[in-house]
């Protein structure tokens, strides 16, 4: 593949860093969002890239989507991008049909419209065969799902599920269907997520009831977790370069002593690795080729490397990077919550281990 971004991503990247950067990053108290931001990126047609011609989108794919989580990470926005692109918009395009992608994204294009999905579930981050289950007659969904992005501000859930038959399935609910309550839930860097319990909730939609369609949601929100985590780390690399060459030690700048030189040399290889890693990956699901190893080996070095390489960023910072009011801080624990999203470096470690004796 060529790994140089095209024409349409570079527009993508530089149109959503401009607004993502003026952005203040208030926390809106209606959602727990920027709604200022996020609506700028719907006035810009950022939101609606990825929807069809027909709903008034362009049509276009992940790879020029990417861009748009990528820059959210990177200035660690407060906007629900991951959630509603990654986790709502391309399962619903991927896998609804175009009554349902009429009624699940009406709002989206013009930022209303808030989508977000459940993956994990108690004890299994993306489980194949999800515990959450469809009752007999079809009509009603039962389960918990942990750790779900602004499910509060969410006008739709995607909630993967067991039919009847065994048979897992993708379907849609609203998000003030009878039987569905939320509970506020802690993370790392303080952006909305909860824990949704449906109890006899309505199906409004069925988007795919086969085990590719659900697996189809998890490779996606991988993908979205990398595109958000490499944008974060690309921060924090770059914030952590100017400090070494600015900042002097007894009269030179830190970037002449050795060991600084080498620990943000080894920032910058856990950076280009993964970003190549996390292009190949998206690369591959956007070409509708298998893409689950590509997937799997950058989900692990995000949770395996990643908060390493951003440790390494806070001890070259020395006091300054624990100070809560330096932006640092708020690179590291968006990257502590996408490990957690994507199952953390045991759980994914499992995952290329089961590939290999596959």
């Amino acid at each position: 593949m060529d790994f140089a971004a095209g024409e349409a991503q570079l527009a993508v990247a530089e149109l959503a860093a401009r607004l993502l950067g003026a952005a203040d990053q208030r926390s809106d108290q209606g959602g727990g969002y920027d709604t200022a931001a996020w609506k700028e990126l719907a006035g810009a047609g950022l939101l609606s890239l990825m929807l069809p011609v027909s709903l008034g989108g362009d049509g276009l794919g992940l790879l020029d989507a990417a861009p748009v989580l990528t820059e959210a990470g990177r200035h660690a926005a407060r906007v629900p991008a991951l959630a509603t692109l990654a986790l709502g918009v391309l399962p619903v395009i991927r896998h609804g049909s175009a009554t349902a992608q009429a009624q699940l994204l009406a709002g989206v294009p013009a930022g209303d419209t808030v989508l977000t999905a459940g993956i994990r579930e108690p004890s299994d981050p993306m489980p194949a065969l999800p515990r959450c289950a469809v009752s007999q007659d079809g009509g009603t969904v039962t389960g918990v799902k942990l750790g779900v992005p602004y499910a509060a501000a969410a006008r739709w859930l995607l909630i993967p599920v067991s039919l009847a038959t065994g048979q897992p399935a993708l379907v849609a609910v609203g998000a003030d269907a009878p039987g569905l309550q939320l509970q506020p839930t802690h993370s790392s860097a303080g952006l909305p997520e909860y824990t949704v319990r449906l109890d006899r909730t309505p199906v409004a939609w069925r988007l795919g009831e086969s085990a590719a369609a659900v697996t189809d949601l998890y490779q996606l929100a991988i993908a979205g977790a990398c595109c958000a985590a490499d944008g974060a780390l690309a921060a924090a690399l770059a914030l952590t370069t100017e400090h070494v060459r600015t900042r002097k030690q007894f009269g030179k700048p830190l970037a002449t002593f050795q060991a600084v030189a080498q620990q943000i040399a080894d920032v910058y290889i856990t950076a280009r690795t993964f970003h190549l890693a996390t292009l190949s990956a998206c690369w591959r699901l956007d070409s509708g080729l298998e893409a689950g190893e590509d997937l799997d080996v950058a989900a692990y070095w995000l949770a395996s490397q990643l908060p390493a390489a951003l440790r390494s960023c806070h001890h070259l910072h020395g006091g300054l990077g624990m100070d809560v009011s330096y932006p640092l801080h708020r690179y590291s624990a968006l990257i502590t919550d996408l490990t957690v999203l994507v199952g953390g470096a045991e759980y994914r470690l499992d995952r290329l281990a089961a590939r290999e004796g596959g």
